[in-house]
């Protein structure tokens, strides 16, 4: 069964997203899958809107066209919300995942996908000693939606940061904490809604 995922990234020019789609292609592809990964043709100045996108496939890849109607959308910076249409497309049940400190309805967004939030920045800081969350999210992301798995990302990570082990240990750390916080609580809610049946 061909199974074809399309993931499209939002964020500011500086922020890595592009990272972000090459690692999740990356990722894809020591899991075994074929994958893309594309930036959206543009000028990227630094804090200018841009965005990026990655398939995902277990079969060849024939497709060449941006992404219009994402299965997953990743937002690395929530003050884009205003801007900038992240919703545009996304499948009614796909997910959108948003770096922030407020609660996927305190968001005002208006989309029938699922949506989770939570503060990547933050513990970015506490890590990292910046808010670049391009490659912890991607943990989460991992964990949520099982495309792809945690050790094939912290692979794409040493990878990725081949030169810099240091930044990559941490980056590495940050995308665990993420995909455990969030395995968690998928557990929690399977749980939740077993014991409410």
């Amino acid at each position: 069964m061909h199974m074809l995922k399309e993931i499209r990234i939002h964020g500011r020019g500086g922020q890595g997203v592009v990272t972000s789609s090459e690692l999740l292609a990356i990722a894809a592809f020591n899991d075994g899958k074929q994958s893309q990964a594309f930036p959206n043709f543009g000028v990227e100045r630094s804090g200018a809107p841009i965005s990026a996108f990655t398939r995902i496939s277990n079969e060849k890849i024939n497709l060449r066209q941006q992404i219009y109607e994402p299965d997953y959308v990743i937002v690395l910076d929530s003050s884009l919300l205003s801007t900038v249409e992240v919703t545009k497309g996304l499948k009614n049940n796909g997910l959108l995942i948003i770096n922030s400190d407020k609660k996927p309805e305190e968001l005002g967004l208006k989309t029938n996908a699922r949506m989770v939030s939570f503060d990547v920045s933050k513990k970015a800081i506490e890590i990292l000693g910046k808010p670049l969350v391009n490659v912890a999210v991607l943990g989460a992301f991992a964990a949520l939606t099982k495309e792809i798995t945690l050790p094939s990302l912290l692979n794409a990570i040493d990878q990725e940061f081949e030169s810099k082990k240091e930044i990559a240990e941490k980056n590495k750390k940050l995308a665990e904490i993420l995909y455990k916080e969030n395995i968690a609580v998928e557990k929690e809610k399977s749980r939740a809604g077993k014991n409410g049946k």
